[in-house]
């Protein structure tokens, strides 16, 4: 389900794009995979008026929390971005002066991204997501927290580490 959304994301960008999957690993299990597109041949840092398509699902584990597209954008959609196409990575920090503020569907309080709904803060205090209008403070990470792109478009977080699966409860 997750893959056929980026793929679907990824589908809906003009047909001369650069499109690059990637994977932010929150605390506590909290992950997002994703997708960005821009014109091919774009260089510097692009911000949201350059990008062409953008999906983001996130998920606890492997339950899926929710999704966001480019697409679901309305005028109230809290929407900063900045990517670095020359070296192909999201620059982080959350200073805005700096251009290392991202807020995808989820404002600086991460408490608006719709119910139902989810959005991800890149902000000064922490990374962090939202689900369904609510800020998940347990997802954080510290904000200069690299956004890794990945080289694999299909598996985005590739091998996710023991400590973020879910494991059953033993009762007894």
């Amino acid at each position: 389900m997750i893959r056929l959304v980026l793929a679907l994301a990824t589908l809906v960008a003009p047909a001369h794009a650069a499109t690059h999957a990637f994977c932010w690993i929150g605390s506590d299990g909290y992950r997002i995979e994703g997708t960005i597109s821009y014109p091919d041949g774009a260089t510097g840092i692009l911000t949201e008026a350059d990008i062409t398509g953008f999906a983001i699902t996130g998920l606890r584990g492997d339950a899926v929390l929710g999704q966001w597209t480019l697409a679901d954008r309305t005028p109230e959609t809290a929407w900063t971005l900045r990517f670095d196409a020359d070296r192909l990575a999201f620059p982080m920090g959350g200073e805005p002066a700096q251009g290392t503020y991202q807020e995808w569907n989820a404002n600086g309080f991460a408490d608006d991204c719709g119910n139902p709904g989810f959005g991800f803060n890149g902000g000064n205090r922490a990374q962090d997501i939202c689900v369904d209008g609510v800020f998940i403070d347990e997802s954080g990470v510290p904000p200069a927290t690299p956004l890794r792109i990945s080289p694999d478009p299909s598996n985005p977080c590739g091998p996710l580490p023991m400590s973020s699966l879910s494991l059953p409860r033993r009762h007894g």
